[in-house]
């Protein structure tokens, strides 16, 4: 079943469940827009064995499907894009768009806070996000305004904009009319606190500030080998000897002064008995 839903999000989405749907500025159509660009039954669409077929009611403007002019029974498909006048439709069958989304889910968004805290919702699409049951997102929460605000996911680029709500909506801490969401990006809207969660993203690792850096020094000349000392010829070894281990000469004087009275004794006594035997 297709819906209909308002590229400038003037209202909510209307799903087309009549056999028979009209659009244009009467007051009886099934869609009544207030716009000079439209005539008073400008289109209609009609349901049959499961297909709609749009068709122009002569108009003045003309109705457009995907920018080319259409006539009458032109066969509609999810994501056709409707032009009459200045109004812009968008044509979204939830369960085509829902089975090709869950394919290979990316994007989440968790209630950190409020009602259905824990829960996470799968993004996909267009998810309007208030307190009217017709929200995908629907909270109770009395802050919350009936259209409070529109997540969109087109291209792998998540994207939240405000619906004229009461309260605002609050991206990270700061209000915001429409924002590029990021992962780990967190929304506030009344009490109602929504984490992004999305793709994960390849970043480069950051180089270790504290890892040694080995860097390549100056290159220096080999260091050069000193000559070999010359061998002396044959020395006299008593010589060598006193050379290796001299004596040092206030050893040698302690040596003779204690010497002194020992030799002084000896010439004493050599005198007396030389003197003894020249009396006898």
């Amino acid at each position: 079943m297709l819906r209909i839903h308002f590229v400038d999000n003037r209202q909510a989405p209307i799903w087309l469940v009549e056999e028979r749907f009209t659009l244009g500025q009467d007051s009886r159509n099934n869609l009544a827009v207030d716009d000079s660009g439209l005539s008073a039954f400008h289109a209609e669409v009609r349901q049959e064995n499961g297909q709609y077929y749009l068709s122009d009611c002569d108009s003045a403007g003309g109705t457009f499907v995907n920018d080319e002019r259409i006539g009458s029974r032109y066969q509609l498909r999810s994501e056709d894009r409707v032009r009459l006048g200045s109004l812009e439709l968008l044509l979204v069958d939830p369960a085509r768009s829902k089975a090709r989304a869950e394919v290979v889910p990316r994007w989440f968004l968790q209630v950190l806070k409020g009602e259905h805290e824990g829960k996470k919702f799968h993004v996909h699409g267009s998810m309007t996000f208030g307190r009217s049951v017709k929200c995908e997102l629907c909270f109770g929460d009395a802050e919350l305004s009936r259209r409070h605000c529109e997540f969109f996911l087109k291209d792998d680029v998540l994207e939240v904009k405000d619906l004229a709500s009461a309260n605002g909506v609050f991206v990270n801490g700061q209000k915001a009319a429409t924002a590029v969401l990021q992962p780990g990006d967190q929304v506030r809207m009344g009490s109602v606190l929504l984490l992004v969660i999305g793709p994960k993203v390849e970043v480069a690792q950051a180089e270790d500030e504290d890892a040694t850096v080995f860097m390549r020094a100056i290159d220096l000349p080999p260091p050069s080998k000193a000559p070999a000392a010359a061998q002396p010829g044959n020395l006299n070894p008593l010589r060598a000897t006193a050379q290796a281990a001299p004596v040092a000469p206030v050893e040698a004087a302690a040596t003779v002064n204690r010497m002194l009275p020992l030799l002084i004794g000896v010439l004493v006594v050599g005198l007396l008995i030389a003197l003894g035997l020249t009396l006898f």
